[in-house]
């Protein structure tokens, strides 16, 4: 069902991509596309927040851009309070007058996870106001990512990633797209 939901969405794209990590890729999952329809993205969506009946925790916390909706939905529907981290002057922080209390226990938030590099800043800014992280809610895990919190995806996909020098569509001179929000080049 979730893939199906990406594809009517068109959020799965094909062509050459410089992702947000700085790597490069044939296919891209724009998560976007689908966030664009609520009733769709929260039948996607409730995937995750059945598998977080069975973690215990307070507050979402998404990081901007990709974490934001997706902490509002799985936070509507599992009745917890949703937040955001951004970045200001270049780092990962909370801000608007958010908090995190010592002890809370927070699931992170994305729409993809590849890297964590999101997760990651969020992770930081969660743990330096005492926070618990207990998790990584996602609606899709490309499986890339090696991180010590358990991810809760909506679906898992393997999409290829390449370095810029290893690349075969740069080797190809195909010019890239980059869909992201991180100010990468």
């Amino acid at each position: 069902m979730v893939i199906e939901t990406l594809k009517e969405c068109e959020a799965l794209l094909e062509g050459h991509f410089l992702l947000s990590s700085g790597r490069h890729s044939n296919r891209y999952c724009q998560c976007a596309k689908l966030l664009q329809y609520p009733d769709k993205a929260a039948k996607v969506l409730a995937v995750v927040a059945e598998q977080l009946k069975k973690v215990e925790f307070d507050k979402v916390v998404g990081p901007a851009m990709g974490g934001i909706i997706v902490a509002y939905e799985i936070g509507r529907q599992t009745g917890k309070p949703a937040i955001f981290t951004e970045r200001e002057d270049g780092k990962m922080t909370l801000r608007r007058g958010f908090e995190i209390k010592p002890g809370e226990k927070v699931i992170i938030t994305e729409d993809v996870v590849t890297t964590g590099k999101s997760a990651l800043e969020a992770i930081e800014v969660v743990k330096s106001l005492g926070g618990i992280v207990v998790g990584i809610a996602c609606i899709v895990d490309r499986g890339t990512c090696k991180l010590e919190y358990p991810i809760y995806s909506c679906t898992k996909m393997n999409i290829e990633s390449y370095d810029k020098d290893e690349c075969p569509l740069c080797k190809e001179n195909i010019p890239y797209v980059k869909p992201g929000s991180r100010n990468i080049k």
